[in-house]
């Protein structure tokens, strides 16, 4: 049977793996694992797109053209492009910001809006970071237990 004890203590020897390989190892520390949040997949929507409807994902995104209509990212990420123009109700577990977005943003984690950034609209978030020089105009509601509800 399979225990956490037994994973530290296996020992670190593997495999000889060729350079570029694309199997991970068993004993792998969990950070390099194609499951790890740390490389998972990153859709994009590039500055030559034009999209109205309603965008659904379970992965995270990074958006540098034109959208209008809700975003729902639950459990991911959206990256707004320096180039992006959102008109949108916007739903992710972290949003950064270097673009333009009307319509209000709820994230279970992190709101990052950059020093080029502007937001027009409500944010409700657990952390938030608004960078000198971002544009803002709206109310914030910043509730820590959001980030430890989504956890949970």
């Amino acid at each position: 049977m399979w225990s956490k004890q037994q994973q530290i203590d296996a020992p670190a020897s593997s495999p000889a793996q060729g350079p570029g390989s694309p199997v991970p190892s068993l004993n792998a520390p969990s950070a390099v694992r194609p499951s790890s949040p740390a490389v998972q997949n990153l859709a994009r929507l590039g500055s030559g797109l034009q999209i109205k409807g309603h965008i659904t994902g379970t992965e995270d995104l990074q958006i540098d053209g034109k959208v209008e209509g809700p975003i729902s990212l639950h459990g991911h990420a959206l990256t707004v492009g320096s180039t992006a123009q959102l008109n949108s109700e916007i739903n992710a577990r972290d949003v950064v910001v270097y673009g333009k977005v009307v319509g209000n943003l709820h994230a279970h984690g992190r709101v990052e809006v950059k020093r080029d950034g502007s937001v027009l609209g409500d944010i409700a978030t657990a952390r938030i970071s608004i960078e000198d020089g971002a544009q803002f105009r709206g109310r914030i509601e910043v509730d820590p237990t959001k980030s430890q509800t989504a956890a949970d």
